[in-house]
């Protein structure tokens, strides 16, 4: 009972939270789509990751300077908030979110850019993203182009990494780890997906299951940033910046020490 009160309190301050984006957030786009415009959604991860228990510990810095692409592996939903408490940036999330009640236009108003995972779409992906980083923004990209249990990292998509070379932009490979959920270490699988959602999984059902929970504790570890001029295409700068974000999935800690 305890626990479902609980759950309940965090899901009504998280509607609460969103309303006061859905009032607010419009306002100032209609005024400026720059830095100004992230101050709103950065309010709103760093309020839900305190709301739902996520407790985060950065590991290294990321890159300040505009634009920037920080790619990433990609766990859950709850990534979201946890990247947006520490990156000024838009989102890059498939076009199917931008269905979903609440989270595709709360997305918008956050500029996130909806992308097709279709290969003929290829051109119109890079277009969309194109004119982001045209506009100075920095991009949040997940290029295994789905979630994952987080305990390997998926395949990263080559065609992604397009605009990067079109705009010579630095790109920060990002590394989310997951220590802990209730209080107890991921190793088992049951523990590890109450906070990874991949798969088959149900949003619904997830979200009140981790909302009645204890929280989730998640190291972020940014690497050093690249030129993609460092590299021949970007198949070479997509298998190099997969090789970093999956060798810091390793918790040995001699190897994180070296």
């Amino acid at each position: 009972m305890r626990a479902a009160l609980k759950g309940a309190l965090r899901l009504l301050g998280f509607l609460l939270l969103c309303g006061f984006v859905f009032l607010v957030q419009p306002l100032i786009l209609l005024f400026t789509k720059g830095p100004a415009a992230d101050v709103i959604p950065f309010f709103w991860h760093r309020t839900a990751v305190r709301l739902f228990g996520l407790k985060v510990v950065q590991e290294g810095s990321p890159r300040t300077e505009r634009p920037t692409v920080f790619v990433s592996n990609h766990l859950s939903y709850l990534d979201i908030p946890v990247l947006g408490t520490l990156l000024p940036a838009s989102f890059v999330a498939k076009d199917d979110i931008v269905r979903w009640p609440l989270f595709g236009p709360m997305g918008r108003l956050q500029q996130t850019a909806y992308i097709s995972r279709a290969r003929h779409k290829t051109a119109v992906v890079k277009y969309a993203l194109d004119t982001l980083l045209s506009r100075g923004r920095s991009l949040i990209l997940f290029p295994e182009g789905t979630s994952s249990p987080g305990t390997s990292v998926l395949p990263f998509k080559s065609s992604l990494f397009a605009s990067m070379y079109t705009h010579q932009v630095a790109v920060q490979p990002v590394t989310i780890r997951l220590e802990s959920v209730d209080e107890r270490k991921p190793d088992d699988p049951a523990v590890r997906d109450r906070y990874a959602w991949h798969g088959e999984m149900t949003l619904a059902p997830h979200l009140w299951a981790f909302a009645k929970g204890k929280g989730a504790r998640v190291t972020v570890i940014f690497h050093e940033p690249v030129a993609p001029a460092s590299f021949p295409d970007r198949q070479a700068l997509a298998v190099h910046c997969h090789a970093l974000v999956a060798s810091a999935l390793d918790t040995n800690p001699e190897k994180h020490a070296a």
